[in-house]
């Protein structure tokens, strides 16, 4: 099935839900009737098929999973640009929105390593691999946003040439991510010999982290009488309710020069309360997070200690 619906340039279409196929006859059937297929990076395509084809080839020895897999690093290589970033598919900019940049460097960073399902890999190819690793941590480390002198964290999405944050759709207006940058910084904290600017780089987001949790309030969702919007039906609704006790949490996107918290409708106008969201924006979007609690309270100082 992945075979099947691999593009003649080597990518894969994003949001393809493998699980829904019982047989190849009707997979085939979904592929003629995919409305999107352009190859691309995001929500997790092409590298994750990549990966899946060496785990198989690896298993059976079956040639084609082997090809098919090194056809998809063609496309990764191919789609590099000059920046070194890689684009997702609502804008043509360095993209970390859902794990697209990030996911590539950990797939070439396996291969790097010489992990078990990539040992067919060619030297060559290999080689390959490791420069187009260290152009994206490159860029990775200059897109940090810095304010007033300090380093902060990342915007979703970043301009290929002034690395400066912006928007990708209506509602993804330039900002720092409270989401996003969690992934960056474990990203970086993996690096098995960080380098100093590495270390600045996670030492000023874990800092802004910190500035930036949101105390007293807690998400609640509830059932609703169901609405129909568009060929959406909405069966619940969201609220932010005040909570002493309720752990942080972070907002999506903040401002990048007050570090407020926003959020922001289709129409592209910003506001700065949840209740101010549309109700299919509101449901359909993930406004808060409480990711960076793990990456503070676990994860941030695990890392310090093998720094030791």
């Amino acid at each position: 099935m992945v075979l099947l619906f691999q593009n003649p340039d080597g990518g894969w279409p994003k949001n393809v839900q493998w699980n829904s196929f019982e047989t190849l006859n009707d997979a085939e059937e979904g592929f003629k009737k995919f409305p999107k297929r352009n190859s691309t990076i995001d929500n997790s395509a092409t590298y994750t098929q990549i990966r899946e084809l060496a785990a198989a080839y690896t298993k059976t020895n079956n040639p084609n999973y082997r090809d098919a897999a090194r056809r998809g690093l063609e496309f990764i290589f191919r789609e590099q640009r000059p920046s070194g970033g890689w684009r997702g598919s609502d804008v043509d900019a360095i993209t970390f929105n859902d794990d697209a940049m990030i996911g590539v460097m950990r797939l070439l960073k396996e291969i790097t390593q010489k992990q078990s399902n990539f040992r067919w890999v060619k030297p060559a190819e290999r080689e390959r691999c490791q420069q187009a690793l260290a152009r994206a941590l490159r860029i990775l480390l200059d897109c940090q946003i810095v304010v007033d002198g300090k380093k902060t964290a990342w915007c979703q999405q970043h301009d290929h040439e002034t690395l400066k944050p912006v928007k990708a759709r209506s509602y993804e207006l330039p900002s720092i991510s409270g989401v996003e940058s969690v992934k960056i910084v474990r990203y970086l904290m993996e690096e098995e010999a960080p380098s100093a600017e590495i270390i600045e780089a996670v030492e000023g987001a874990v800092a802004w982290f910190r500035r930036s949790a949101i105390r007293g309030i807690r998400i609640e969702r509830f059932d609703i009488d169901p609405v129909k919007d568009g060929t959406k039906v909405i069966e619940h609704d969201e609220r932010v309710v005040r909570n002493p006790d309720a752990k942080p949490v972070w907002a999506r996107f903040y401002e990048i020069d007050t570090n407020r918290p926003f959020f922001c409708n289709r129409d592209g106008i910003k506001v700065y309360t949840l209740d101010e969201v549309t109700l299919e924006r509101r449901t359909g979007y993930s406004w808060y997070s409480d990711a960076a609690a793990k990456l503070l309270e676990k994860e941030y100082p695990k890392w310090l200690e093998r720094l030791k």
